[in-house]
C-alpha cells in the first residue's frame, strides 16, 4: 500500500478553497430562496404561497401581500413562465418599441413601464431597430410566451401590422399606422394641436407659414398635415407648395427643410414644424447662417420636450400628454386582458399649445 503525502500548506488552501465554495453555494442559495423556503418563513404550506404569489384564489388578501412582502424581503423571483402556464398570466406587459433613441418615444416608453408599475406590472420591452421589416417570429412567440398583452409604439409598416395580427394575445398601439386600424389605438390630438399652433401664427400677423412633415407612415403625420392645409384655407394664409417640407420627424430632416429655406426665393415668416426635434433641426441651420429667431423668423413644434424650455430661444409648441397617453394605454390594454374590451375602439387625449420666445408678430402686421 501506497502512501500519498500532502504537503500540509496545500491541505490547508484546499480545505479553505472548499469552504469559500460552499460559503458561494450558500449565498447563492440565499440569494435565489425556493418557494418552499419563502413558505417555510411564512409558516404556511407551499401551495399557499404558490396561490399568494401568483395571485390565484383561496387566500386572504392579509395573507396574500405578507407573503409578497416577505418574498420581496428575500429576493425570491417568480418564475413567469411557469406562473402565466398555471394561471393564464404572468403580470408582464410587453412593449415593442421603435425609435427609442427619439426623446418622445423614449418618454413615452417611460411613461408606460411606470404606469404598469403602478398597476403592479412588470415591462419587457423590444426595440425595434429595423421597422421596415416584419418582427421575427422569435420576437413574437416570446412575447406570448412571457407577456399577457403588448403596447405597440409607432408600428411603420403593414407587414408589422399584419404579424402582430397572427398574435395569441391583446394588441394596443400608439399612434397606430394610417391605413391600418385593426387593434385599439391611444393617440395625442395631432389635429387640434396643430390647428391651435397654426391659429397662433395667424394671430401673430404670419401669412407665409413653411409646414415641416412628420413621418408619413403614421396617422399623426397625416393629422398635421390635414390641419395645416384647412388652416391655410380657412386662415387666408398663402397657399405654396415651396411652403410644404419634407422633415420625417428627425433632427436631421428639420436641418434640410432648414437648408431649402435659405435657398428659397420667398422665404417664410413662420414655420410649424410637425415634431419638437426637426424644428431644433431647422432652427440650428437658420441661426447658423444669420437668421434670427424669432426676429426674422418664427417656429413652433409640435411635442413639448424637455429640451423645449432649454432651447435658444425657448420654443413654443404643442404640448403632448405623454403621462396621459402612457397610463390610459396600461389600463386599456389591461382591460382589454381581462376580457372586458376597450371603452371605445380609438381614444385620442388632448394637446396643448405652450407659447415661448420661437414665436413672435411679424414686423409692422396689424395682430387680429
Amino acid at each position: 500500500m501506497k502512501f500519498i503525502r500532502i504537503n500540509p500548506l496545500l491541505t490547508v488552501w484546499l480545505d479553505v478553497s472548499y469552504r469559500k465554495m460552499a460559503e458561494r453555494a450558500m449565498a447563492s442559495q440565499r440569494s435565489h430562496p425556493t418557494l418552499a423556503q419563502v413558505a417555510a418563513a411564512a409558516g404556511v404550506s407551499a401551495m399557499t404561497a404558490s396561490r399568494a404569489l401568483s395571485g390565484r384564489p383561496g387566500v386572504s388578501q392579509e395573507t396574500r401581500e405578507a407573503i409578497r412582502r416577505l418574498a420581496d424581503d428575500m429576493g425570491y423571483e417568480t418564475n413567469r413562465v411557469a406562473r402565466k402556464l398555471v394561471t393564464g398570466a404572468s403580470r408582464v406587459i410587453g412593449v415593442l418599441a421603435s425609435g427609442l433613441d427619439t426623446p418622445f418615444v423614449a418618454a413615452l416608453v417611460t411613461a408606460i413601464a411606470r404606469a404598469a408599475a403602478a398597476t403592479g406590472h412588470d415591462v419587457l420591452i423590444d426595440a425595434v431597430i429595423d421597422y421596415e421589416q416584419r418582427p421575427a417570429g422569435g420576437v413574437l412567440q416570446l412575447l406570448q410566451q412571457f407577456t399577457d398583452g403588448v403596447v405597440a409604439v409607432l408600428p411603420y409598416e403593414f407587414g408589422y401590422v399584419q404579424t402582430l395580427s397572427k398574435a395569441r394575445i391583446p394588441i394596443l398601439t400608439i399612434d397606430h399606422p394610417s391605413s391600418h386600424g385593426e387593434f385599439p389605438s391611444i393617440a395625442a390630438d395631432s389635429y387640434g394641436g396643430a390647428r391651435a399652433a397654426m391659429a397662433h401664427l395667424a394671430e401673430l400677423g404670419h401669412r407665409r407659414v413653411a409646414f415641416v412633415g412628420g413621418a408619413p407612415e403614421l396617422q399623426s403625420a397625416h393629422e398635421r398635415r390635414r390641419a395645416y392645409d384647412d388652416a391655410v384655407a380657412v386662415l387666408g394664409l398663402s397657399r405654396d407648395e415651396s411652403l410644404l417640407l419634407e422633415g420625417d420627424y428627425t433632427l436631421e430632416g428639420g436641418r434640410r427643410a432648414g437648408e431649402r429655406i435659405l435657398k428659397s426665393k420667398r422665404r417664410p415668416t413662420a414655420v410649424f414644424a410637425s415634431n419638437d426635434l426637426s424644428a431644433f433641426g431647422l432652427m440650428a441651420v437658420l441661426q447658423q447662417n444669420g437668421l434670427r429667431v424669432p426676429e426674422d423668423i418664427s417656429v413652433v413644434g409640435f411635442d413639448d420636450l424637455p429640451a423645449a424650455a432649454q432651447w435658444h430661444p425657448a420654443l413654443t409648441t404643442v404640448r403632448q400628454p405623454v403621462d396621459e397617453l402612457g397610463r390610459a394605454a396600461v389600463n386599456t390594454l389591461l382591460a382589454l386582458i381581462s376580457g372586458l374590451g376597450a371603452a371605445a375602439t380609438h381614444v385620442t387625449l388632448p394637446t396643448e399649445l405652450v407659447v415661448r420666445q420661437s414665436t413672435a408678430s411679424v414686423r409692422g402686421a396689424v395682430q387680429r
